[in-house]
């Protein structure tokens, strides 16, 4: 099966070293909504597409993480869900954050992707190799991010840059193919 989907071959340049992805949560895996039930307890919506895109991501030798401000019991059983074990949650001082998760993994900012959408996530975008931003990510954001994605956050952004690192990797199209059998 003849894969439909490209990037522009320079930001495939880019993302060929790449081997960690750090990920905001509000705004990037969820459309950035904090829904609180009666109880106070906060419920998040993630979307299928995302989810798989980071089980492809892993297959391929890609490491997905996690930083967020923000920490629930919501967001955890999303991530044990998927079996994302970097992760940093509750951290407003992303960088150092990434910084230290990348320090575990052996890997510096030159190996790392990094996708967010406000303020907190500018020192993480502007030291990773490869900085990506959903459209509605803040102005600040998207002017530092080298690649902004089409989907909206929540609703494949997160896919999409999935599909970006697996095609710089040079596994989507057998991905692809192994699934289209």
């Amino acid at each position: 099966m003849t894969p439909v989907l490209s990037f522009d071959t320079a930001l495939l340049l880019r993302a060929q070293p790449v081997r960690v992805l750090f990920l905001d949560v509000d705004g990037v895996l969820t459309d950035g909504g904090l829904y609180f039930s009666e109880a106070g307890e906060t419920l998040k919506r993630f979307h299928t597409l995302d989810g798989h895109g980071l089980k492809l991501l892993r297959r391929a030798g890609i490491e997905p993480a996690v930083v967020s401000g923000r920490d629930s019991p919501a967001l955890r059983a999303r991530l044990d869900a998927l079996g994302l074990i970097h992760r940093r949650l509750g951290t407003e001082d992303k960088a150092p954050a990434a910084g230290a998760l990348l320090a575990e993994l052996g890997l510096g900012w030159g190996a790392a992707a990094a996708m967010g959408d406000d303020w907190p996530d500018l020192p993480m975008l502007r030291r990773a190799a490869l900085a990506l931003a959903p459209p509605g990510a803040h102005a600040e954001v998207r002017a530092v991010a080298h690649h902004v994605t089409a989907a909206a956050a929540g609703a494949g952004a997160v896919r999409e840059a999935c599909d970006l690192l697996l095609m710089a990797a040079g596994a989507y199209g057998a991905e692809l193919e192994a699934h289209a059998r």
